[in-house]
């Protein structure tokens, strides 16, 4: 989000503490736009709700709504990617307790198949967007500060394999996060059109894949 340069700099006597100031009220307006979007998604369905309407509901131009979300899809990340967010302690604590990396990966993503169950009406429209914005978070720009959801946690766990002994370490762990990313991305793709896949098997054979490799079994 572009600012003025008036706007970049403190006024005189104001010990800095500006940008923090404006910060906070900007990533207030971005939950309540979010917040709104996420209860009307819920309440009408995705596809029904305009951004028209949401800028209404939530009491704000149109203009203010596109310059923090230009399309729905970026309201339902930035509701989730909140939600991980605020989650993250908790999972990091309770996946801490398991003996590696592998069995935290697999404790994680089965434990998020439930809620992807409860919200698969709101998942596949959230999914469609990550797709479409996946060069956001892949490539070697894209560290630990840039980014948010899943990928950090992903991110998260691997950098602690690396640093344990689990994980390789002779690549770099974003390019393992971009991997395994687009492995999880593809695993629900999938499951998006089949309805009728396990999601938990598959996320299990997908674990196999990215932590066994994809070629045959070796026999002596």
């Amino acid at each position: 989000m572009n600012q003025a340069a008036s706007d970049s700099t403190p006024a005189a006597g104001d010990d800095g503490a500006a940008p923090g100031r404006r910060e906070r009220k900007r990533q207030q307006l971005a939950d309540h736009l979010a917040d709104t979007a996420w209860d009307m998604f819920q309440a009408f369905g995705f596809d029904a709700v305009s951004m028209e309407a949401i800028a209404e509901a939530a009491d704000v131009a149109k203009a203010t709504l596109y310059k923090h979300f230009p399309v729905k899809g970026a309201l339902l990340s930035h509701r989730l990617h909140r939600e991980l967010a605020e989650g993250a302690p908790r999972y990091r604590a309770e996946l801490a307790r398991l003996p590696d990396t592998r069995a935290r990966f697999r404790a994680y993503l089965q434990a998020s198949v439930d809620w992807i169950d409860g919200h698969k009406a709101l998942f596949a429209p959230y999914v469609r967007y990550r797709l479409q914005t996946m060069m956001e978070v892949v490539g070697p720009d894209a560290r630990v500060e840039q980014r948010s959801g899943t990928s950090a946690i992903f991110l998260s766990l691997l950098t602690h394999g690396q640093a344990i002994g689990d994980v390789r370490r002779d690549v770099d762990a974003v390019a393992l996060t971009d991997a395994f990313h687009a492995l999880y991305l593809a695993t629900l793709t999938r499951w998006l059109v089949e309805p009728t896949l396990d999601l938990r098997a598959a996320f299990d054979r997908m674990l196999d894949i990215f932590f066994g490799g994809a070629g045959q079994e070796r026999r002596p």
